[in-house]
């Protein structure tokens, strides 16, 4: 099967968008250059069949095939403890902002199993592993900033520490959402934080850069950064 696979992979491949691909996720060296809509609908096909044995003997050669993974995972239908299973898999293979950021977003059975993947996602939040945060972090912001949790989001956001710049950006992420969401909270946090100076300042340039953001709340935003 993954011979097939594969095949129909290279058959999508878009040498302009390999260039474009590449240069907007440096640290890796392994995209073929598949559009993202592309990969979707082969997924989608996977996922109607036998997906267990795809994912059994998927490689992982290709950024394109762990993306693809990723969207199988999110697509395939079973009970919550088998499909956490397999996210839990695929977490250690995510190298990237692109792969980590696509798989999250494909997780939309969080929303009807909001407190068990919260207790899945607290191990990646504590992690020592730079895209281990940032999988929890992106799940937080896609799934979790509304009011049942924004306190305890915002907890989690303060002590998610990693030296990697794409956990540190995803923190900062995360609590520019939590402020155009929750402006009051998060200001409070904004005043009282254990943040690093380069994790709160992208931050506040984040809130600033905000369509959602007054022009003078922006003024009073960019007065608090940090020097």
């Amino acid at each position: 099967m993954e011979n097939t696979i594969r095949e129909q992979i290279f058959e999508l491949i878009d040498p302009d968008y390999q260039k474009f691909s590449t240069a907007l996720i440096p640290n890796i060296n392994n995209v073929l250059g598949v559009r993202l809509p592309e990969l979707r609908k082969l997924a989608k096909k996977i996922a109607k069949g036998d997906w267990r044995t795809y994912l059994a003997t998927a490689e992982d050669k290709y950024f394109e095939e762990i993306m693809l993974q990723g969207m199988v995972i999110g697509y395939a239908k079973t009970d919550i403890e088998e499909i956490l299973s397999y996210v839990a898999s695929l977490v250690p293979k995510i190298d990237n902002w692109s792969v980590c950021d696509s798989f999250c977003t494909g997780l939309k059975f969080t929303k009807e199993n909001k407190e068990r993947v919260w207790t899945f996602l607290q191990p990646y939040l504590s992690s020592k592993k730079e895209y281990e945060i940032r999988f929890g972090v992106v799940m937080l912001l896609d799934f979790y900033i509304e009011i049942e949790y924004i306190d305890r989001v915002l907890i989690l956001l303060n002590r998610a520490k990693h030296d990697g710049v794409y956990a540190k950006m995803a923190v900062a992420w995360a609590v520019s959402i939590c402020y155009v969401k929750f402006p009051d909270t998060t200001m409070e946090y904004l005043r009282n934080n254990t943040l690093d100076d380069f994790t709160y300042n992208k931050a506040i340039q984040k809130i600033s850069e905000s369509n959602r953001v007054d022009q003078e709340t922006k003024t009073l935003i960019r007065s608090m950064k940090r020097k």
